[in-house]
């Protein structure tokens, strides 16, 4: 990706997060977080990822009133935007954010039962202790 489309994508993600958070009124859009945006070379298509909080009910409708929405982001994209043509707009879920959530998730889990089987911090500063001592000896 050029330096231009990459600034440009940028800029479009920054608009399009205002624009969601202060200009859109639709009660099915929720909390929406955009994660990021890829431009074709050609700067004739956004597609712009989303992160909805939620159950899937709540995501689908979210994302039926962003597509909604499209037309009014791209318009008002255009009017902020010095661009000689305003890319068209297409929302899509980011499975990323799920993926990473259920992880964190996970980790907090392994994280929670290890405290109680006397594997946690004590066992992990011992082992920095002697790597210390060893490293002093050279």
């Amino acid at each position: 990706m050029t330096r231009r489309v990459e600034r440009v994508a940028q800029e479009i993600r920054e608009e399009v997060a205002r624009i969601l958070g202060r200009e859109i009124k639709d009660p099915r859009i929720g909390f929406v977080t955009v994660t990021r945006v890829e431009l074709t070379p050609d700067l004739h298509l956004a597609r712009v990822f989303v992160g909805v909080l939620g159950e899937a009910e709540r995501r689908r409708k979210t994302m039926q009133g962003l597509q909604q929405a499209a037309g009014y982001v791209r318009r008002t994209l255009g009017h902020r935007l010095r661009l000689r043509f305003t890319p068209d707009v297409l929302f899509q879920y980011d499975e990323g954010l799920e993926a990473t959530d259920r992880v964190s998730r996970l980790l907090d889990q392994v994280q929670s039962d290890g405290q109680g089987d006397g594997r946690g911090d004590g066992q992990s500063e011992g082992r920095g202790d002697a790597q210390d001592e060893g490293g002093g000896e050279s």
